[in-house]
């Protein structure tokens, strides 16, 4: 699996948190493998891993989006937005091995076909304030 593709199955599983309790994640992650039937080995291992430690730290990362976007926090965004703003974040703060130009340009793809119209441009705006 492509980098492209293991970061659009953590997205898809991290978006879970917005409909589910924390506690309940575990599971919803057991289901979300059995569903997708996608990944296996080790770009399951590497989904797993990256989406558990963006959970371990998401209300920092939550305070970190509330801090740069200027006339919007969290609880309003879309749900769509928030998750891949939150993985954005996460890979530009934490995660050395991705540049921060990628993230954020993989943020917006990621915007582009999953979100509305305006998501691109939204992510886009907000992760240029932590680059």
């Amino acid at each position: 699996m492509s980098r492209r593709e293991l970061r659009e199955q953590i997205f898809k599983l991290l978006f879970r948190v917005e409909f589910n309790s924390l506690e309940d994640m575990p599971e919803q992650e057991e289901l979300f493998f059995e569903q997708e039937d996608a990944a296996q080995g080790k770009d399951a291992d590497y989904i797993s891993d990256k989406y558990n430690k963006i959970c371990q730290i998401l209300s920092e990362i939550d305070e970190l989006l509330n801090e740069k976007a200027e006339g919007w926090n969290t609880a309003r965004m879309s749900k769509v937005d928030l998750t891949i703003l939150r993985l954005a974040v996460y890979e530009i703060k934490y995660d050395d091995a991705v540049p921060t130009s990628v993230a954020i340009n993989e943020a917006v793809e990621l915007a582009k076909k999953f979100g509305q119209n305006a998501s691109s441009g939204f992510v886009n705006g907000i992760l240029a304030k932590f680059a």
